[in-house]
């Protein structure tokens, strides 16, 4: 799986993302993002990640967008 197949904004937003995920999805797309950004999860990051995971799919897809235009910052 993908973010880019899920329609995570690339770059700013400018409204909110529109949509409904289920939540075992939208737990996917975080991990997804983290683990392209190289974040390493211990036992409470991945408690924060499940609840997380269960907000609207606009927060999920603004965090996700977020995670990933972070990683591509130049160094």
């Amino acid at each position: 799986m993908t973010t880019s197949q899920f329609g995570i904004p690339s770059g700013p937003i400018g409204k909110a993302p529109t949509g409904c995920r289920p939540d075992d999805e939208q737990d996917a797309i975080l991990r997804d993002s983290l683990r392209a950004a190289g974040v390493e999860l211990g036992a409470h990051d991945d408690r924060i990640v499940r609840w997380v995971a269960g907000w609207e799919w606009s927060t999920v897809a603004t965090i996700a967008s977020w995670i990933q235009r972070a990683a591509n910052l130049p160094a």
